[in-house]
Formats: C-alpha cells, structure tokens, sequence
C-alpha cells in the first residue's frame, strides 16, 4: 500500500467507530418513559394492539428510526408523540443507553425521560397501536431479578418456497465451504431476559433495557 493510500486510510477512519453495515439493520430508537408517583419512579409500559406486528406484547414506545429524524432523540419523542398523545414538552430526557443488537439483525437506541404527567389515565393514547398502558415500580425490578434463558440460533443457506421448492440463498457448495455450511448450521446462543409481572410477561429487547436502566442503580 502506497504511503498516499495509508494517509486516506488515516483520514476516512471513525474518530467514534459505530456498528458496520448497520444499514442493514433494522434500526429503530425507543423512549424509556419514567413517571414519578408518591416519591418513587416507575417504569411506564405499552402492551401492543392485537392486530399489529408483535401484537399483545409489552414494550416502550418506539419504532423504526426515519431518515428524516434529526437524531435519536427525535425519534424516541416522535414515536412516543405518536403513540402515546402526550405533548413533547411534557418529556424531560435524562440520557441514554448503550446501543443494544438484537440476534435478529435490529438495534435499538434507547433514550431515558421523565414523563411529567400527573395521572396515566389522562393519556390519550392512540388504540390502533396501544392497547393500554400501566406502571410498574422500578423497585420491582430492583427487588425481582430477571429469568435467563438461553435460544439456539441457526442458520440457512436454503430455504423453500410455499410450493416446497429449494431456494439457495448461499451457495455453500459451489464457493467449496466444508459440508457443514451446506446445511443448516449453528449461529450461537441468545440470552433471552424474562420478568413475570402481574400485567404480564415481560422479555427480550424491553426486558434487556429495563435490566441494564435499573443496573446503574445499583
């Protein structure tokens, strides 16, 4: 490599390398929305609506980021906005987390906020996503830790069609990988974190953030 590459090179490096290739990822940003009641915090929740994707799962507000967001932020309160009807002055950020990469090719951003309401029955939320809302004390989790599982992930070079045909999606055998890439393969574990809560099941990604939030403060 000639001394003018190696110079290019210096000069196009990250100062803050991030994550490769992660526009291939679905990259999404939620809102972590704690809600101060009778001296103590408490997490607010989202269970899902039914009849969209991930329907009847607890969750934080959040989505997919847009390329017109000017940042994370704007994506967390955005999608908070949207999903919750809550004013965005009535979101206090306090911080964020550590980007989180799921196992299915997702990260998350996470931001960490104050709601400034008085009563979660005054929140208009919008019930074509939501299908309610609640709290939960994040003294609870303190106190609860989580259950840890573990998913064996694999991989496919092949897939069928709906009409039973083979599709090669990478052609193991034609680039002459050893045999055990010609059919599926192991791609590692997944930690999967579980709460059980009196509103349900908490697990994976919310789980996760609740977990690693509710660690700093200890």
């Amino acid at each position: 490599m000639k001394i003018g590459l190696l110079n290019k090179l210096k000069e196009r490096l990250p100062v803050n390398p991030g994550i490769l290739r992660k526009n291939e990822f679905f990259n999404s940003a939620v809102l972590i929305p704690l809600v101060h009641v009778s001296d103590e915090y408490f997490f607010l929740f989202e269970k899902r609506a039914a009849d969209i994707r991930q329907g009847g799962e607890i969750c934080f507000p959040g989505g997919e980021i847009d390329e017109t967001d000017s940042d994370i932020i704007h994506t967390a309160v955005r999608e908070t906005v949207e999903e919750l009807g809550v004013d965005k002055n009535k979101i206090e950020i306090v911080g964020r987390l550590d980007t989180l990469v799921g196992p299915m090719r997702v990260t998350v951003d996470s931001v960490v906020a104050i709601l400034k309401i008085d009563d979660i029955s005054n929140i208009p939320f919008d019930k074509r996503e939501v299908e309610k809302i609640f709290l939960l004390p994040i003294s609870f989790f303190e106190k609860t830790p989580p259950e840890k599982y573990k998913l064996q992930l694999q991989a496919h070079s092949t897939i069928k069609d709906k009409s039973g045909n083979e599709i090669e999606l990478f052609p193991a055998k034609e680039l002459k990988l050893p045999e055990r890439y010609q059919k599926p393969w192991n791609a590692g574990n997944s930690t999967v974190l579980v709460y059980r809560t009196g509103e349900g099941t908490i697990w994976g990604i919310t789980a996760s953030l609740v977990y690693e939030l509710v660690r700093k403060l200890c």
